[in-house]
């Protein structure tokens, strides 16, 4: 069966090139999830929710406006990159189903409560001097030491909840090219009991808030 991806709008196709160019650019070898969600009962699949797992050990996400069968598959970030640039109508196949190589959990659609609202300059500033401290401190394989990307940079309170946001968010925020510098762009912060997501103008990042205990054997 071959996959049908439809857009709604060509600009859609456009945003999700530029989404997985950024995803392929830190991972060569990333895989997207794709996966169809409904706008409200009455409009079943009008959105497209791509999904991809950056180096940070953080999700990132963007949606697009379109249909998808099946609803929900994994696909090649190559594969789906060279789709994007070739076929340049309203629909294509977005490639073969690699749902085997995707191996993280994804977040629940609701339930999701708003923290605070941050200015979008003030987490990008805070991102260029966390990469800039993470250049001066690159571990043996070329990446900045686990307890460096763990380290808190904000802490927001609000509705109840207090979520510690760790310098791995905002790296994947900048790789994902999703900071922007505009006076009045904001950084949304919510959270569930278990997860933390951060959204900005072109797309999200979201992270479990704590650690998942080992299974006992």
């Amino acid at each position: 069966m071959v996959a049908d991806l439809r857009f709604t709008d060509p600009s859609e196709r456009d945003d999700l090139g530029a989404f997985v160019a950024r995803a392929v650019r830190l991972d060569q070898q990333a895989v997207v999830r794709l996966r169809a969600r409904a706008d409200d009962a009455q409009h079943e699949g009008d959105f497209i929710d791509a999904w991809v797992a950056t180096p940070f050990d953080v999700l990132a996400t963007r949606t697009a406006r379109g249909t998808l069968d099946p609803s929900d598959m994994t696909v090649s970030g190559n594969e789906l990159l060279a789709a994007l640039a070739v076929v340049r109508g309203d629909r294509l196949d977005p490639g073969p189903s690699r749902d085997m190589m995707w191996r993280s959990a994804l977040p629940p659609t609701r339930h999701w409560q708003v923290v605070d609202l941050l200015p979008a300059s003030t987490v990008s500033e805070l991102a260029d001097k966390g990469i800039a401290l993470a250049r001066e401190n690159v571990g043996p394989q070329g990446t900045p030491p686990a307890s460096l990307l763990d380290q808190t940079v904000l802490t927001v309170s609000g509705d109840g909840l207090e979520v510690k946001v760790p310098l791995r968010c905002l790296f994947a925020l900048s790789g994902m090219g999703f900071l922007t510098d505009g006076e009045d762009e904001q950084i949304r912060v919510t959270a569930t009991d278990a997860w933390m997501r951060l959204d900005a103008r072109y797309g999200a990042v979201v992270r479990r808030r704590h650690a998942l205990l080992p299974l006992l054997v």
